[in-house]
C-alpha cells in the first residue's frame, strides 16, 4: 500500500496508465511474427508486389512509446519497391505511373492505364493475409489507408499500411506514398513525429513520454471534453520544446506544468 503522494502515483501509472508490460512484450512479438509472414508473401504469390523492407517504419503511438492502457492498435508501414515507377502530384492527389517493368503492380493498376490504384494494393495485401493459416479466422479488411488485421486472441488490431518511397528532391527530402483512401496516393513522413518525440524527450532526461501518457488518460475520461490524441500529443511537444528548464522526474509535479497547454491556446 502506498503511504506518500509519489508512490500512489508511481502504482497508478504502472497499473492504470501505462501499457502492461507482459502485454507490451507479446504485442512486440506478434508484431515481429506478422512481418516475418508479410516478407514471404512474394515467394508464396508471385503476383504480390515487390516487398522493399529497408523502408519498413513503425510508426504510431505505440511506436513512440506514448500509447496506454487498453492497447487497441498497431501502425506498420510496409514497404514497396517502385521499380522504376514514377509519380505525378496534383492539388488533391498522387498518381503513381507504373513502369512497363513493374509487371506485379501493371495488374493493380486502373483498367486500361498504368495508374496504380491503391485499393487494388491494399486488397492484395489483404488477401495474402487471409491466406496465413494462423489468420483464417481473423477479422481481416481494407480500412481507408489500411488493412486492419484483428485476430481474435488479441484486444489489439494491426493497421498495416502499403508504402513507397520517393528519391530525393533537391532540399534532399524523401517522403513516403501511401493510400489517400480513394484509390489514389498521398504524402506523409512519419519518421518526423518519431525522431522529434525522440529527441524532445531525451533532452528532457527521458521524463516526457509519462507525461504524455498522463494526459492522454486524462483526455480519455468520460468527463472530458476529448481532443484527437496526436493533436494532445503534438501540443505538450511544442510546450516541452520550447521550455528553458528539463522537466522532472516526478509526474505528479511535472502534470500541473503540461497543463499550461491549455492557456496557451485559450
Amino acid at each position: 500500500m502506498a503511504t506518500t503522494v509519489i508512490q500512489a502515483f508511481n502504482q497508478f501509472l504502472k497499473n492504470t496508465v501505462n501499457l502492461d508490460p507482459e502485454i507490451n512484450k507479446n504485442a512486440k512479438i506478434s508484431r515481429d511474427w506478422l512481418l516475418l509472414q508479410i516478407g514471404k508473401f512474394k515467394e508464396k504469390d508471385n503476383t504480390f508486389p515487390q516487398l522493399y523492407s529497408d523502408i519498413n517504419m513503425h510508426f504510431g503511438s505505440f511506436a513512440r512509446r506514448t500509447k496506454i492502457r487498453e492497447l487497441d492498435d498497431i501502425d506498420l508501414m510496409i514497404g514497396l519497391s517502385g521499380q522504376g515507377s514514377t509519380y505525378r502530384e496534383y492539388s488533391d492527389r498522387i498518381e503513381i505511373n507504373v513502369s512497363e517493368n513493374a509487371i506485379d503492380l501493371l495488374g493493380l493498376c486502373n483498367a486500361n492505364t498504368n495508374i496504380l490504384n491503391s485499393r487494388k494494393v491494399i486488397n492484395k495485401f489483404v488477401s495474402a493475409c487471409a491466406n496465413v493459416p494462423q489468420y483464417k479466422k481473423a477479422d481481416i479488411k481494407r480500412n481507408q489507408e489500411a488493412v486492419t488485421l484483428q485476430l481474435s486472441s488479441y484486444t489489439w488490431n494491426f493497421d498495416i499500411v502499403p508504402c513507397f518511397m520517393t528519391t530525393e528532391n533537391i532540399y534532399g527530402r524523401s517522403y513516403y506514398l501511401i493510400p489517400d483512401g480513394n484509390g489514389n496516393w498521398k504524402k506523409t513522413d512519419s519518421r518526423i513525429d518519431r525522431e522529434r518525440t525522440t529527441s524532445i524527450n531525451q533532452a528532457h532526461d527521458g521524463n516526457v513520454l509519462q507525461v504524455i501518457r498522463v494526459m492522454k488518460y486524462w483526455n480519455k475520461r468520460k468527463t472530458m471534453p476529448k481532443m484527437s490524441s496526436y493533436l494532445l500529443e503534438t501540443m505538450i511537444l511544442d510546450y516541452y520544446q520550447n521550455l528553458d528548464s528539463t522537466a522532472s522526474q516526478y509526474v505528479d509535479i511535472e502534470l500541473p506544468n503540461s497543463l499550461h497547454i491549455f492557456t496557451i491556446i485559450s
